[in-house]
């Protein structure tokens, strides 16, 4: 009997968050036989990121949208079931695009096998594309030095909170970050170092952000676009760097805003930059051995908020933009 398998299709585009109507569970598929040069990987962990909703929309960006009734983009995290590649050793755990989707066929060196032992949300997180885009945003970005003050929009998320964790190792004046609850906010101080936390849903963030850096942001490390990229911008240091990581505010909406306070840009002689992670990635083994350094020495901590079961993985995406997580989202099938 033929085996078949699930993957979630985009069956229309999203206006908004996504919802039941925009994804087709489809169950019919075929295990695909791996060729020579491939092998088969059982899908078990799925990386939930905000660019994956703005693929979804037809419209250009640094990768084309996904197709309707394609399978959803993502990267994540499987096991080799079946190999007829030496690269891909039967029983080793392999990261890359796997999409959502139950298997998936490793060609070439499309996938990166990971060592023994290697905790999956930390692949995902500090080591994957999250951790590099704070590691790489921060430092070349945003070049922070010794005794700056930074600003980080979106700080409870997956790449936020490596982002303040990063400023207390590069001695940091001051690190203040901006999160969507109390407990959030708690997290942020009593266990990654901030120095404050602003809860932007019941606080004064524009108020909070001038008493808690009086002298400016020299880096603004920004997650969220719309109104808190305008309070960032509103209290840079001379010569700061506003660093554009997303603008996870505006991915929803059918008219994203613009800032207002661009021109603070001109006065304090700053610049605003923004980057996209693939630029980065022959740098990598760099980072991460850096990365895996802090985090043996309990520098760094990291978080994973995991939703189980592929056909969850549309409500584990929405919760990027309702608030809803705490740290990485990763899908568990």
């Amino acid at each position: 009997m033929t085996e078949t398998y699930r993957r979630i299709l985009l069956a229309s585009r999203p206006e908004g968050l996504v919802t039941e109507g925009n994804l087709e569970v489809d169950d019919s598929a075929t295990v695909p036989e791996p060729a020579d040069g491939e092998a088969l990987v059982r899908v078990r962990y799925l990386s939930i990121d905000p660019t994956i909703r703005t693929w979804m929309n037809d419209a250009p960006g640094y990768l084309p949208p996904i197709g309707l009734g394609d399978v959803v983009r993502s990267g994540g995290i499987g096991e080799v079931v079946a190999s007829r590649s030496p690269a891909y050793p039967v029983g080793s755990q392999v990261f890359g695009l796997t999409g959502w989707q139950e298997y998936v066929l490793a060609q070439g060196g499309a996938m990166t096998v990971l060592p023994e032992g290697v905790e999956p949300g930390a692949v995902l997180g500090v080591y994957g594309t999250t951790g590099m885009t704070a590691y790489f945003g921060l430092f070349d970005v945003g070049g922070i030095t010794a005794g700056e003050a930074v600003l980080v929009s979106g700080a409870a998320g997956a790449t936020g909170s490596v982002v303040g964790q990063l400023a207390r190792i590069a001695d940091a004046s001051r690190v203040v970050g901006i999160a969507g609850s109390a407990e959030k906010c708690a997290w942020l101080v009593d266990e990654l170092g901030f120095d404050e936390a602003i809860n932007y849903r019941t606080e004064d963030v524009a108020a909070r952000v001038r008493t808690s850096l009086p002298g400016g942001a020299d880096v603004f490390f920004d997650n969220v676009g719309g109104p808190i990229l305008d309070v960032g911008l509103a209290n840079l240091a001379m010569h700061a760097r506003v660093v554009l990581c997303g603008a996870i505010s505006q991915y929803n909406e059918d008219r994203p805003t613009g800032p207002r306070n661009y021109t603070n840009l001109i006065f304090k002689r700053a610049r605003m930059e923004g980057f996209l992670i693939l630029d980065y990635m022959d740098r990598f083994p760099e980072a991460q051995l850096q990365m895996a350094g802090w985090v043996t020495e309990g520098r760094i901590k990291h978080r994973e908020h995991v939703v189980d079961g592929l056909e969850h993985a549309g409500e584990a995406l929405n919760l990027l933009f309702s608030g809803g997580n705490t740290g990485k989202v990763v899908v568990a099938l």
